[in-house]
């Protein structure tokens, strides 16, 4: 069963009234730890998502299809992911109560808050422009998942762009270190969030798009140092 087949079922189960859906659909969730952090990770990236796009006062259809997209919804489980995102909206709970339970629900997963952010960049991304209004909600929301400075700066650097993408901050190194160090650097950032690491944290592989788009940013910074120093 797809990702996505599992949320319908989910969403079917647990009805779309009253607030507390984070709650609710995690506490519908039966299986493995596999499957719970699975889902767990699917409605925080829709809820999440669903959230910011609001965050520039304009819900537009582009942002749906956005994820859609990135997130490889098959046409035939389009529904559940539109209801989530309606659900989500519609929520009288803020970002800030979701950002607070998906940073409990992760508390001792810090990648997997990682991930989170990622996806969220990805989709605020989607259009090639982050709004101020979306880049401040994603400010927030690392603070509330207490995903540290250092981490933060990588991942934000990855997509917002001002000038010259500085390739040292995308792998988070300083720009004194040895060939020998960034070298190694490298290669342990590669290991950490090759597909295959980010499918074992209990992502869906619906969601692989992130690790994908993360690896090509640090081959990419790795490969502009590379060439500048002569590697």
């Amino acid at each position: 069963m797809s990702i996505w087949q599992r949320l319908g079922a989910l969403l079917q189960a647990v009805g779309s009234g009253g607030a507390g859906l984070i709650e609710r659909l995690v506490a519908a969730i039966v299986g493995d730890e596999a499957q719970r952090r699975g889902v767990a990770f699917t409605v925080a990236i829709v809820a999440l998502s669903a959230k910011m796009a609001r965050a520039d006062g304009i819900v537009t259809a582009d942002e749906v299809a956005a994820f859609r997209r990135f997130f490889q919804v098959p046409p035939q489980e389009e529904a559940n992911v539109r209801r989530l995102f309606g659900l989500a909206q519609g929520d009288v709970a803020g970002f800030e109560h979701y950002a607070a339970r998906i940073a409990a629900l992760f508390a001792a997963e810090p990648s997997l808050k990682e991930d989170v952010l990622e996806g969220l960049f990805l989709i605020a991304a989607a259009d090639g422009f982050i709004h101020q209004d979306e880049l401040a909600f994603l400010d927030r929301v690392a603070e509330i998942l207490a995903v540290g400075p250092a981490s933060y700066g990588c991942i934000r650097a990855r997509h917002v762009v001002a000038g010259p993408r500085d390739p040292y901050v995308v792998l988070g190194i300083g720009r004194e270190a040895s060939a020998a160090v960034v070298k190694a650097h490298y290669r342990d950032l590669v290991r950490r969030h090759h597909p295959d690491s980010f499918i074992a944290r209990g992502v869906p592989p619906e969601f692989v798009r992130i690790a994908n788009e993360r690896l090509a940013a640090i081959n990419a910074a790795f490969g502009q140092i590379a060439k500048e120093r002569g590697i």
